[in-house]
């Protein structure tokens, strides 16, 4: 054993550079898959945290309550003590969180009181009283009278009580009283009870006070000590209700504890009902766990499924890593199994070897992972990490697990190869190269076929809105991320890539049949090694075009979801603030013999008759006190302010009612420097409708599907009723959006407001701000304050985007991405430089009598260049190709099925540009440092040492 440790360290330090790069992809692996439950980790700490702020009104959020209430008049002690304990050290033990606040309350059955001395206490009042014991009670109450009660009871019997003040104040009661308590039950007896002191809430809010103040307020509060050892011991008096409050503070909770809790949680009712009966848990938070656990499931599918193609990518890098270091070592080992060594012997080589370099990327790889989680946790859009309050990242058993199992993972990717090799002779290695052109497995089985076709299903499931998968809601109106709009577009990559590598031989094939005549020789020897040897070159055009495709459908669709869902948020709103102030108005009234009259809001008025007799009917109103609009300008931080009328009406089209519609009374030069326009929304550049809306005061634009109803035209009229005024206006044109509107709720007019106040009486309308990047929206409400305006609402478009890019889902997707994204970079030059060291270490001596043969070093530098063209460039072109389509037929589909067909405003898919650029730079590193690594490795080529018997090495 000593001596194949020995051999092994050996081997290692001899391929150090392949035990390292086996080790960075290990590393990279380990890190990538445990971040994943770390975030989710964090992200459930955080929404704890929120549902315990949220639920600070009521009962904290890690509430539990356990209540036994005789039944029968008796309480048997022992049964009691025994579930006492169980519930006060062994619950608590199990749950295992920090108390906040706890409580043990007893009492005995209420009784009606008299008072010993007739002449102190008023006797003709009815005092039913309740003796209590409550736990801790000294902690949370200051003494507002008298004296504390003592541990035990006078030598006469009598106890000592306090109460509290309100409850002394209501039933005349003062310190010094003494009350006569009559008990069921036991020795039916009379107690004496001296009230000895009062005392108040020190924090009326505490969770200690669970019950709330007022069912409290008529005990009687006795020594515990006195309540058990006297009341219940001594005199046998019987429990009447006894309840155990406990607060827990679950912020720390970890997603690997909450399916053990929740059992243990549910376990507990059984366990205290059998040791004391008509004992039973009452309040639990075993929900809100099931609710917990049933999110982090659903955000760690949904981020494992989002990251599962990048994962998968990086084993696949392991693996090719791996493979190179193997073909490299392939004649070592048929060597060794040719001298008598034993396939246990080679395998535990490599199973030692992958398990040490596991081990190593087991103790670093979860750090590296920690501040990746911490990363995912900052992201606020692709690319995007903000300084912010941080996810509270930290290492679980999930994590553990995950780290392990790709560790395992990458090792059977390692040794299984390296057991088949151990299968093979000298002899049948030596014919295996010598067959070197055979077809991969792949081709053979025809497995890009299949995936092609599995794709091809897969985008008719999406299609016809059957794929079924989870959703994780970023907010209640935003996109819907479906995590298997990953990994289905990253089977159809792979699958074009590995169909496309098909057609490679054959393209080259084609090529030289057509120009071999013509060729220089360089061109010549490099078609003819791609030919002969195409592969050998599979592996890294692969990871090429799975990497480079990925990096392009991931950065693609991260910019649609970000983009989509915030044009939404910006679309809904229309501009960045929107204010509603207070409008005063006052009713003008009509009788039903003046509506009758006739006049301009006859039809409206008409309707007062009939049943009410005279009774008069407000129809509209008269405002006066418009807010001075110009202050608005004048606000910190505010750029531009517009007046927008927003009312509803209905629309006569030729005399036939249009239906209910909503009007936009808009001044079209304000309007254009705050309302939100997205120009491919509209067939013409929206500023132009603004400017036809300037040059014709009585225009309008209406939107576009009351126009196909009505088959209306530009120059046709329509007319609408304000305030009982009919406003005639002239079709401007026809438009399907407009910022704030829905067409699919309701048609919608969009006019001149100076003209609509013309023709009716003033209106309320909003006020539309846009705000200074930097500024902040609560700075303008004192200032609109300190001028006399009063506010009925502020809406901000701000605030909802950033409660939205704060949401542990959204954050868990773009994170992703991200990381994923700079993965995909790092593997792909990383794949590429190592292929192409591997490359040129293993063709020595073929470069050698190439250059014995005559050819200078100008032409074997051009041979190779055109080797990495021809591979490489044909790979990245692929890749880069093959994401954009991908990302064309796939992304649409991130439309939800009840959104799909009217999303306002419309879906579009996104290609930044500066994430291809991105891509470009990093192609542009892999060339520069494949064309150092080929001029240094032919400079550095000595022939007379290339050229010698032996093997390649």
């Amino acid at each position: 054993m000593n001596a194949l440790i020995r051999f092994l360290f050996r081997k290692m330090w001899n391929t150090r550079w392949m035990t390292l790069s086996t080790l960075a992809g290990l590393f990279v692996a380990v890190a990538f898959t445990t971040s994943i439950p770390m975030y989710a980790d964090g992200a459930l700490k955080r929404v704890v945290s929120q549902s315990l702020q949220d639920n600070s009104e009521g009962m904290p959020a890690g509430s539990m309550l356990i209540r036994y209430q005789s039944t029968d008049g008796k309480t048997d002690m022992e049964s009691f003590n025994n579930v006492d304990q169980y519930i006060r050290e062994d619950v608590r033990a199990d749950i295992g969180f920090p108390v906040e606040v706890s409580q043990r309350s007893l009492m005995l059955r209420g009784s009606e009181v008299s008072p010993e001395d007739p002449t102190k206490v008023d006797a003709s009042r009815t005092r039913k009283l309740t003796i209590a014991a409550f736990g801790g009670l000294k902690e949370q109450v200051e003494l507002a009278g008298g004296k504390w009660f003592t541990d035990a009871s006078e030598a006469d019997g009598t106890i000592q009580a306090v109460m509290m003040e309100e409850a002394m104040f209501r039933n005349d009661l003062h310190v010094g009283d003494v009350l006569l308590y009559p008990t069921s039950g036991g020795s039916n007896t009379t107690l004496r009870v001296q009230i000895v002191g009062s005392f108040k809430p020190a924090d009326e809010n505490s969770d200690y006070w669970y019950q709330g103040l007022e069912g409290l307020i008529n005990n009687l509060y006795i020594a515990e000590p006195v309540f058990l050892n006297d009341l219940t011991g001594k005199m046998k008096l019987p429990i009447q209700i006894a309840s155990w409050y406990s607060a827990y503070d679950l912020r720390e909770i970890q997603t690997s504890q909450l399916s053990p809790l929740t059992s243990k949680l549910n376990r507990v009712d059984i366990e205290v009902y059998k040791k004391l009966k008509d004992t039973r848990l009452e309040l639990s938070f075993a929900s809100m766990l099931s609710d917990f656990r049933r999110d982090s499931i659903q955000l760690q599918t949904m981020l494992f499924t989002l990251a599962a193609p990048m994962i998968a990518m990086v084993f696949y890098f392991i693996t090719m890593n791996t493979q190179q270091a193997l073909e490299k070592q392939r004649s070592d080992i048929a060597v060794l199994r040719s001298r008598g060594a034993s396939t246990r012997q080679i395998f535990m080589l490599f199973l030692i070897e992958g398990t040490l370099l596991g081990i190593v990327a087991l103790l670093a790889g979860p750090l590296f992972g920690w501040f990746m989680a911490k990363s995912i946790g900052s992201a606020s859009g692709f690319l995007q990490f903000v300084d912010r309050k941080a996810i509270p990242v930290g290492f679980s058993t999930d994590g553990v697990l995950a780290g392990v199992a790709a560790v395992i993972v990458a090792i059977a990717a390692t040794v299984i190869p390296a057991l088949l090799f151990t299968r093979t002779s000298i002899v049948d290695y030596k014919r295996q190269m010598a067959r070197g052109d055979r077809k991969p497995f792949w081709q053979k089985w025809f497995l890009d076929v299949i995936l092609l076709g599995v794709a091809g299903y897969g985008w008719y499931l999406f299609n016809e809105r059957q794929m079924v998968s989870f959703k994780t809601g970023m907010t209640t109106d935003q996109l819907n991320v479906q995590p298997f709009l990953f990994f289905v577009p990253a089977i159809t990559i792979f699958a074009a890539g590995l169909f496309f590598l098909r057609l490679f031989p054959l393209l080259l094939k084609l090529f030289n049949l057509m120009w071999k005549r013509i060729l220089p020789v360089s061109f010549y020897l490099t078609l003819t090694q791609l030919s002969r040897s195409a592969k050998s070159y599979y592996p890294l055009m692969i990871l090429l075009i799975l990497t480079l495709g990925l990096g392009v459908y991931n950065s693609s669709a991260a910019r649609t979801i970000g983009l989509n869902s915030e044009e939404r948020i910006m679309y809904k709103y229309g501009t960045d603030v929107v204010v509603k102030t207070v409008w005063e108005g006052t009713p003008e009234i009509k009788t039903p013999t003046q509506s009758q009259g006739g006049g301009s809001g006859g039809g409206q008025g008409g309707g007062g008759g009939g049943g009410n007799g005279n009774r008069p009917t407000p129809t509209k109103f008269t405002y006066n006190n418009e807010p001075p609009f110009e202050l608005f300008r004048s606000l910190p931080g505010v750029e531009h302010a517009a007046r927008v009328l927003q009312t509803k009406s209905s629309l006569t089209v030729s005399g036939k009612t249009a239906g209910q519609a909503t009007i936009m009374g808009i001044d079209n030069v304000d309007f254009a420097r705050v309302g939100w326009l997205r120009k491919d929304m509209y067939k013409i550049n929206p500023y132009k409708y603004l400017q036809w809306l300037g040059d014709v005061p009585e225009g309008a634009f209406v939107s576009s599907n009351v126009a196909k109803k009505f088959d209306l035209k530009r120059g046709d009229t329509v007319q609408t009723v304000i305030q009982e005024q009919p406003i005639e206006f002239i079709i401007l044109d026809v438009i399907p959006y407009w910022p704030n509107l829905y067409p699919d709720q309701a048609p919608f007019l969009i006019a001149n407001l100076d003209y609509i106040y013309d023709q009716a009486p003033m209106t309320p309308y909003d006020v539309w701000l846009k705000m200074d990047p930097d500024a902040k929206v609560p700075e303008i409400i004192p200032a609109l304050q300190d001028k006399g305006v009063e506010i009925a609402s502020i809406k901000s478009m701000r605030s909802e985007l950033s409660t939205q890019s704060k949401h542990p889902a959204r954050g868990g997707v773009f994170g992703i991405l991200s990381l994923g994204f700079l993965v995909t970079i790092i593997v792909s030059l990383s794949g590429y430089i190592l292929f192409w060291f591997f490359n040129l270490s293993r063709r020595v001596v073929q470069i050698g009598i190439l250059r014995a043969m005559g050819l200078s070093r100008k032409q074997l530098t051009g041979m190779l260049l055109l080797e990495q063209v021809f591979t490489a460039g044909l790979s990245i072109g692929l890749g880069i190709g093959i994401g954009k389509l991908t990302s064309l037929l796939f992304l649409p589909f991130l439309q939800t099925t009840d959104n799909s067909s009217n999303q306002v405003p419309p879906f579009r898919v996104v290609f930044e540009a500066t994430d291809t650029n991105r891509l470009y730079i990093v192609v542009a590193v892999m060339m520069t440092i494949g064309i150092a690594l080929l001029i240094t490795h032919i400079r550095r080529l000595k022939v007379h040492q290339a050229v010698k018997l032996g093997e390649e090495r």
